[in-house]
């Protein structure tokens, strides 16, 4: 559920300061695609849906996905929003504990995975994300 008084101006607070770098980048692409894409607010987080992208994104509180509309892709929109909690509480951690691996697992292991019958939550940071997702986003 979305914050709201104190708790969602800490939750901004954290993200544009221990978060800046991630919030960052994260804007600039939102902001690349605004008004070519349809967005939407999904609890503190901002949901931009881009056709052509593979799977989902997240950049601190900006959230790409592939899907065309929140109902198409819940499961997956909630995953991207625990990636968001996740770099709430990592802030520049973030790159190298969650981005860096994320992206290598996503990338690199897609055949091995399908191959091997390995869910992609079995990388810590995707179980982690998808745990999270379901948790801050339920309601």
């Amino acid at each position: 559920m979305a914050a709201s008084g104190w708790p969602r101006i800490c939750f901004y607070l954290l993200q544009f300061t221990w978060g800046l770098p991630v919030n960052l980048v994260g804007l600039i692409v939102f902001l690349c695609c605004r008004g070519r894409f349809p967005s939407e607010r999904f609890h503190n987080g901002v949901v931009s849906y881009l056709p052509g992208n593979r799977g989902g994104l997240s950049l601190g509180i900006f959230i790409f996905l592939s899907v065309r509309s929140r109902e198409e892709g819940s499961g997956l929109c909630a995953h991207e929003y625990g990636h968001t909690i996740q770099c709430l509480f990592l802030g520049p951690l973030y790159w190298v504990v969650i981005a860096v691996p994320s992206v290598i697992w996503y990338h690199c292991f897609a055949v091995y995975r399908k191959k091997h019958g390995i869910s992609y939550d079995a990388l810590y940071c995707e179980r982690w994300a998808t745990a999270w997702g379901k948790r801050w986003s339920a309601g």
